[in-house]
């Protein structure tokens, strides 16, 4: 008896952190994958991502751990890998606020709710040329968050993070060649 309620406790505790460690795993497994562009953004930077505007701060104010992914989508199979991995990823355990498809063409916003607050949120995009997807885990408003996917705010947010970053090329390397010229 006692075995069994300690596995049963067991398979509860694992189910309630399935959808982190999903975004851990895929996270971990991608991340030096060729033209992969990954980046985890330290607690302390976050204060900087909250100056895009007044939305993201009071988003931005309240994220533990923030996740941007940015990965090549060239081929229809590794299209439907993506999609079908984010489909995974979020399952049964995240509540779709948004979804777009057009045929392999993906736009979700995904969001993870305990009692009355936000837990996690899911950002996928996929234009079959290129995925990414954005990852917030902290305390969020439901309200506010559907207002946000709804005015496409978090697509604003991923555009900002692209640039607070300087993702839009690589800079090591492009810095250097300037320098040489």
């Amino acid at each position: 008896m006692i075995k069994r309620t300690l596995f049963l406790l067991s398979l509860i505790l694992m189910s309630s952190c399935g959808s982190y460690n999903s975004i851990d795993s895929f996270y971990e497994a991608h991340k030096n994958d060729d033209q992969v562009t990954a980046v985890r953004v330290p607690r302390f930077m976050l204060s900087l991502l909250g100056n895009i505007s007044p939305e993201m701060n009071s988003l931005i104010g309240n994220t533990k751990d923030l996740r941007y992914m940015q990965f090549p989508s060239a081929t229809p199979e590794r299209t439907k890998f993506l999609n079908n991995s984010m489909n995974n990823m979020t399952g049964s355990s995240f509540i779709e606020v948004y979804r777009k498809n057009d045929n392999q063409k993906r736009n979700v916003v995904s969001i993870r709710e305990k009692r009355d607050a936000v837990k996690e949120i899911l950002i996928y995009n996929n234009n079959t040329s290129r995925g990414s997807f954005l990852y917030f885990n902290g305390n969020f408003d439901p309200v506010k968050v559907r207002e946000m996917a709804k005015n496409e705010d978090f697509q604003k947010l991923g555009d900002g993070l692209i640039n607070q970053f300087n993702m839009g090329s690589t800079p090591g390397i492009n810095q250097k060649e300037q320098k040489e010229n």
